[in-house]
């Protein structure tokens, strides 16, 4: 098994400081950047050093993922707008699939790599599904109250229009509410 990368090694603000320094920079100025991190790393007391090429692979594995995750946005974003409401249920599960995919994915790497499962990785995971699953049920809730929406005002306009022909008609008030009660189980004003 190969020996961890030192990147893998860093504490994880200041990877996550180097990942955000990356995208500012445009994946570019690594020696720069390099300098900064190593900076950082010997004024907070650590012994770790990176070279330039060492923070160049990993900013082009980083600027790699970071693409992928701009696709994958544009796609779900895409394919969201074009399906209507009705697909939402199924949009989920399908997020809930590609994430527990990358998870999987993740996951085997890590350990194909000797590498532990952060445990803060595996937080954040869960709180994604989690957050897809509470989505899920919120877009249900709404779909279900825009549906009834539709449904009242479909009814109204139908009693209205048995209304207007019933009086065209000549029919008498009950008459009418009769036929509303018993096609629209509407009763009353409708």
């Amino acid at each position: 098994m190969p020996p961890p990368k030192k990147v893998d090694r860093l504490p994880a603000e200041i990877r996550d400081w180097l990942r955000q320094a990356l995208k500012d920079a445009g994946f570019s100025g690594y020696e720069r950047i390099a300098d900064e991190l190593n900076a950082r790393l010997e004024a907070e007391g650590h012994e770790l050093r990176l070279a330039r090429a060492s923070v160049q692979r990993f900013g082009q594995e980083y600027r790699e993922f970071v693409r992928y995750q701009e696709e994958a946005g544009a796609w779900a974003a895409e394919w969201i707008t074009e399906a209507g409401l009705a697909d939402e249920a199924n949009r989920h599960g399908v997020l809930f699939q590609m994430l527990t995919t990358l998870a999987f994915k993740y996951m085997k790497d890590q350990i194909d790599e000797g590498n532990e499962i952060d445990p803060k990785d595996l937080h954040l995971l869960g709180r994604m599904m989690k957050d897809i699953m509470a989505s899920s049920g919120i877009r249900e809730q709404i779909a279900e109250k825009e549906r009834a929406r539709i449904q009242a005002a479909e009814r109204n306009r139908a009693a209205e229009a048995i209304e207007s022909v019933g009086a065209s008609q000549g029919m008498s008030a009950a008459t009418v509410e009769a036929i509303k009660a018993e096609i629209l189980g509407v009763k009353g004003d409708g």
